[in-house]
């Protein structure tokens, strides 16, 4: 039986279908895991993703795009196959693109977060491993190196390092992807037991809005405008893209220090490059031992990488016995996202 899925100059495309999935060449038919550009590209005829997902897609490609969206689990007669779409516990609206055909089940994952014990996501419906014949797997962090932390633990570093800058009288400013990564600091950190206001940049007050039309309750904060008085405050958290690092945006605060949440910053190199007071590990991607339970849990015994290092992750399934390769694809990590959002 021929791939259900291949790669093409346009991306990964399903024949028996007749779409694409992520595809970085406009297309006829897209089928999207989430709405992160690297993965919502625009010039596409027409795209179907999970209904939770559409506001910020719209919010990307415009009110002229041709969206469908569906619930999870729903399945969707496409041509030849059978598609459901499951949650990949990585932004809102992501899924994992699950295709039968002729009863073979091919599953391709987009991007995806598995939580462990100590994580407390709530703004995204969690992922969910689902059986299949065939997993494609992104590998962002496919080295063993990358473990994170609980997140629980690394939002109360978080906590320290600001009530140690309201203590010095600066501010502090917390850079994170604008999509995903700040609304899961919005939901950790502006608690009641806070210790200052917390306050979004722009760009990502409008994506929290779009969180909030889906249903998810993110806690109530102020948005920085021009009128914004950082003088007046004491000890405030600005939750801001990587973009605003001094910025004439950043400088606006006044005394402060800066930080970078990412799981890049689990390399010192990385830290350094970033040039921020402090780097905290906090990711909204699997992990090493995230990637490997993901796929163990599929009960897949032929494995497809793609971006990321692909080929550690490949070598480490060969081993293990598993049918594994990769796949080249145009995904980027989450810096894509840095000057579009800022």
């Amino acid at each position: 039986m021929p791939d259900l899925v291949t790669r093409r100059p346009e991306g990964l495309y399903c024949e028996a279908g007749g779409f694409f999935i992520d595809p970085w060449l406009p297309v006829d038919k897209a089928v999207i895991t989430h709405a992160h550009a690297d993965h919502c590209r625009p010039g596409h005829g027409s795209y179907l993703a999970q209904r939770d997902a559409l506001g910020l897609m719209r919010s990307r490609l415009g009110d002229d795009a041709a969206l469908d969206g569906i619930g999870y689990g729903e399945p969707r007669r496409i041509g030849d196959v059978t598609l459901s779409l499951h949650p990949a516990g990585h932004v809102l609206g992501s899924a994992q693109v699950r295709i039968e055909h002729s009863g073979e089940v091919w599953v391709v994952a987009g991007d995806y977060f598995v939580s462990g014990a100590g994580d407390c996501n709530t703004t995204c419906a969690p992922f969910e491993p689902v059986r299949c014949d065939v997993f494609v797997t992104e590998s962002t962090f496919g080295l063993p190196i990358y473990r994170w932390a609980p997140q629980n633990q690394v939002l109360d570093d978080m906590r320290a390092w600001w009530a140690d800058c309201s203590a010095q009288g600066q501010h502090a400013l917390l850079m994170g992807y604008s999509l995903g990564k700040a609304q899961r600091l919005v939901a950790g950190l502006a608690t009641d037991d806070a210790p200052g206001p917390v306050l979004v940049h722009s760009a990502v007050a409008r994506l929290n809005a779009a969180y909030g039309a889906a249903g998810v309750a993110l806690p109530a904060v102020e948005t920085v405008t021009a009128d914004t008085n950082f003088k007046t405050m004491r000890g405030a958290l600005v939750i801001a893209p990587p973009a605003v690092q001094d910025s004439r945006w950043a400088k606006a605060l006044g005394p402060h220090s800066d930080a970078f949440a990412s799981g890049w910053m689990r390399l010192r190199g990385a830290r350094r490059r970033r040039s921020v007071d402090r780097g905290f590990v906090f990711s909204d991607h699997a992990d090493w031992p995230g990637l490997l339970s993901a796929i163990r849990a599929t009960g897949a015994q032929r494995v497809i990488v793609t971006h990321g290092d692909e080929g550690a992750l490949v070598r480490y399934l060969a081993e293990s016995g598993l049918q594994a390769e990769a796949f080249a694809t145009e995904y980027g990590d989450e810096a894509h996202d840095v000057g579009a959002e800022a």
